[in-house]
């Protein structure tokens, strides 16, 4: 066995969110893949706290939402409330009830709540369930060198950043999701374009027992404290009295050592604990996105290829969804019944999402702690209370929408696919904060509980599923899985017959994609040329 070359049909570059999500998308579909990651673990970073419903969904698809939940380190029954205050010992402004919707009370808009939890602890949650997978292998302390392609193989160099050896991977494809200093997105010349440096800012992470109890707001996942000293956003993150601060707009040329990150965050809370800091890390807000996803037989995914500000906690999860669309898809070619434009469907797909988030993102940017600052925000007595009910009334107008976005989690449509049979009578919803399910095709398929108490998307296959409403049209359910069969199409029937689903879905059959988006819906099945379509073959597929 040659140990200097390696054989894999996907190689991914990055052991963060979307890279251990890509490995989980293949390896739970049987696809052998190499996860390589330059650091000696995941999780160093604390970033991100927000797990969207989405993201939630996927991890049910995989198994390991229960696990996810189990590692919430307050419950997942801790109140999701955003408070707005002038100090954590201060004034309270404005108060946003269930913030991410992380209430886990059910719902027919979801089959999983959102939940509010480190990101490092999700990374260690998809790190381990990727580990199960036959055929996934993670290694760490591994660097990406470089790399060439040709018309069957993509040839890598990588190096064991411990011993300096170098060796060579052959694959089918490489993945990208090596964050916001790609290297591969530089290899294939792709460029980021939009405005860098919105804003520069902290993060500091820090232990300070008796917290929790020395403010009088009572438990929230955040507040953002308005005042002239130290605009910024401090919240509870871990067990073990761990809890984050954010100052926000800092200004060029100032930094912030663990003795003067502790003074700050006494400065900015009012309240004196003895404050042991634990890290300090700067972070610049930008609206960036990559120029092409692409190039033939290697692909970016995450952070990669767009980047924006973090205030509607948007990023994390749009790199994990990027992976679960990019993963069916190198599934299906590798396994020979994806055609091409599946490869082509995953910029196509992807991107207006993207600039749809960043437009979002940058929006909720523009409106932080400085901006709601007022004079007399502070004082007792009456010009106190009249400022301090202008800026409730402002933070209501205008920072609502930033943490009720179920719209933007969920109600994206695909509107420009190769792979998705449109009807132009079913046009899909607007863009909009507000969730408006919809089936209309390129949709995430509506999702509804159903009166045994399963999850709609439970019943839905790991491949395709033809959904059959209201019991009509036998005779499409057989052609379609005869046709399904012939051309090794994974193809699972589910006849349900809830009149809610007929009035949701306002079609008999709907076929819904992996992903769990809508590929088509009609009265009749329409033949092969359906599932030539949606698996990514051109209309001379069979000429």
């Amino acid at each position: 066995m040659d140990i200097t070359r390696i054989r894999t049909p996907v190689l991914i570059t990055g052991a963060g969110p979307a890279g251990l999500a890509m490995a989980i998308e293949l390896g739970s579909r049987k696809i052998p893949c190499l996860v390589v990651e330059r650091n000696d673990r995941v999780g160093y970073a604390p970033r991100a706290k927000t797990t969207h419903t989405r993201t939630r969904e996927h991890l049910r698809r995989w198994g390991i939402a229960g696990e996810l939940a189990a590692a919430s380190p307050f419950g997942v029954d801790y109140p999701s409330n955003v408070l707005f205050v002038t100090r954590l010992g201060g004034h309270c402004l404005h108060k946003i009830d269930n913030a991410f919707s992380c209430a886990p009370e059910k719902t027919d808009f979801y089959s999983e709540h959102a939940q509010w939890i480190p990101q490092y602890k999700l990374e260690e949650l998809l790190r381990a369930h990727a580990e199960t997978l036959p055929g996934v292998e993670l290694r760490f302390d591994t660097e990406f060198v470089s790399c060439t392609q040709d018309a069957q193989r993509v040839h890598s160099v990588l190096k064991n950043r411990k011993t300096g050896t170098e060796y060579t991977v052959e694959s089918d494809f490489l993945v990208g999701s090596d964050g916001a200093r790609s290297v591969i997105r530089t290899l294939i010349g792709a460029k980021l374009e939009g405005v860098y440096g919105l804003s520069r800012n902290y993060n500091v992470v820090f232990r300070a027992p008796g917290l929790a109890e020395a403010h009088p707001h009572g438990r929230a996942i955040m507040y953002w404290q308005i005042n002239a000293d130290a605009p910024s956003l401090i919240g509870p993150m871990d067990s073990g009295d761990r809890w984050f601060f954010m100052p926000t707009g800092v200004p060029e040329g100032v930094t912030l050592s663990n003795d003067e990150a502790a003074a700050l965050i006494r400065k900015a809370t009012g309240i004196d604990l003895p404050y042991e800091v634990l890290s300090t890390d700067e972070w610049v807000a930008s609206r960036l996105i990559a120029d092409k996803y692409r190039d033939r037989r290697i692909f970016l995914a995450g952070d990669a290829c767009h980047l924006h500000p973090p205030f509607g906690g948007y990023g994390m999860n749009m790199g994990i969804s990027d992976s679960v669309d990019l993963g069916w898809k190198l599934a299906a070619f590798i396994e020979g019944w994806g055609g091409p434009l599946l490869l082509d469907s995953y910029e196509r797909e992807r991107r207006p999402v993207h600039q749809l988030v960043i437009e979002e993102a940058v929006r909720n940017h523009a409106v932080l702690g400085g901006q709601l600052w007022r004079e007399r925000l502070e004082e007792d007595g009456a010009a106190g209370d009249a400022a301090r009910a202008e800026v409730g009334e402002l933070i209501a107008l205008t920072k609502t929408r930033e943490f009720q976005s179920l719209g933007f989690v969920l109600g994206y449509c695909y509107q420009h696919s190769p792979i998705i049979a449109y009807n132009n009578a079913d046009p899909a919803p607007p863009a909009s904060p507000n969730y408006q399910p919809s089936a209309a095709p390129g949709c995430l398929a509506p999702h509804l509980w159903l009166e045994d108490g399963r999850s709609l998307y439970d019943t839905f296959g790991p491949g395709f599923t033809l959904l059959a409403v209201d019991g009509r049209e036998a005779n499409g359910i057989v052609v379609a899985s005869t046709e399904a069969a012939e051309y090794g199409v994974p193809l699972k029937v589910e006849v349900l017959g809830d009149p809610r689903l007929a009035e949701l879905y306002a079609a008999p059959l709907v076929l819904i994609r992996p992903d769990q988006h809508v590929a088509w819906r009609g009265e009749v099945w329409p033949g092969q040329v359906l599932l030539d379509l949606v698996t990514g073959w051109p209309a001379e597929k069979h000429l």
